[in-house]
């Protein structure tokens, strides 16, 4: 069994980069990280050096990211995954500089999405200079596709130390992989893609005062504002340049005692599945999975 510590990063490929750095900054509020690299810009929302880099070139998610412990742990997660009958590819040096680790691995999992398993990802000890004052506090959460959400909860729960927190009948298994009620989502798609990423923000005010924001910016809202009964995190959910779709969401549910929680199914058809407060429902734009040969560590 792998241990996951925590989600680290998503990389995406952009065919306009000055464009997708302006609404990341301008419009979501990330921090623009100073850096050397040409053709990648890395985006900041707390402590880690980045959660989100922009890569030009092809559109569509190019990987996602999660943290182990150590070197150790990340060879013996290269072992595990390679018992199972998994590709492994190690990240270059270069591929981890741009990624702000020591080392880390890539993979595909069953169903195409590029994972990578990285550790000793940079932290900045400054405060976030945000782009602007969107309230955003952390990177909370990061959602997949996958053609069957049971089946992906099956190469989840059996590789890693992942545990379902709610399903939403066959549309979106949530996935906890610490006391957070979901780190990961896997939503029901044609194939693999980011479905979307999340930021948690200070309070309810913020969400609201960012969904005027969005609206007054003439931004896509895709869903939202609301509330979902699984995690009771209050969101907003809109739709930025290269169709990647970002959250806020506030008051997510944490599960402190494990053993207790027995995870619910919802009726994805039924009011209030989605929203407990009843507004217009839709499911989040995917961005597709960049698919070629090109060996993981070279973008």
């Amino acid at each position: 069994m792998i241990e996951l510590e925590d989600i680290a990063y998503v990389r995406s490929g952009v065919t306009d980069l000055a464009a997708a750095v302006r609404f990341a900054t301008g419009i979501v509020g990330l921090e623009l990280v100073a850096s050397d690299e040409p053709g990648v810009a890395h985006l900041r929302a707390d402590a880690r050096h980045h959660c989100l880099a922009l890569v030009e070139g092809r559109s569509g998610v190019l990987a996602s990211g999660f943290t182990v412990t150590d070197e150790d742990a990340l060879a013996g997660a290269e072992h595990e995954l390679e018992r199972r009958g998994i590709t492994v590819r190690r990240l270059d040096a270069a591929a981890a500089r741009s990624r702000r680790v020591r080392a880390g691995v890539a993979f595909d999992d069953p169903f195409g999405n590029r994972l990578e398993l990285v550790t000793q990802q940079e932290s900045l000890a400054r405060p976030v200079a945000f782009g602007r004052a969107s309230g955003i506090t952390e990177f909370g959460h990061l959602c997949l596709d996958a053609p069957d959400v049971h089946e992906a909860y099956r190469f989840w729960s059996g590789t890693f130390n992942a545990r379902v927190s709610d399903w939403i009948g066959d549309a979106a298994c949530l996935i906890r992989i610490d006391p957070v009620h979901h780190k990961l989502a896997v939503f029901k798609g044609d194939g693999p893609g980011l479905c979307h990423v999340n930021f948690q923000v200070a309070s309810i005010d913020d969400v609201f005062r960012n969904w005027h924001y969005l609206v007054d910016h003439g931004v896509e809202i895709e869903m939202g504002p609301g509330r979902h009964p699984q995690s009771t995190a209050v969101f907003v959910y809109f739709l930025g340049p290269e169709s990647f779709t970002y959250e806020y969401s506030f008051g997510v549910r944490r599960i402190t005692d494990d053993a207790a929680w027995r995870p619910r199914t919802f009726d994805p058809t039924e009011p209030g599945s989605i929203d407990i407060w009843l507004g217009p429902t839709s499911r989040p734009v995917t961005q597709p999975q960049v698919r070629d040969d090109v060996p993981a560590g070279v973008r």
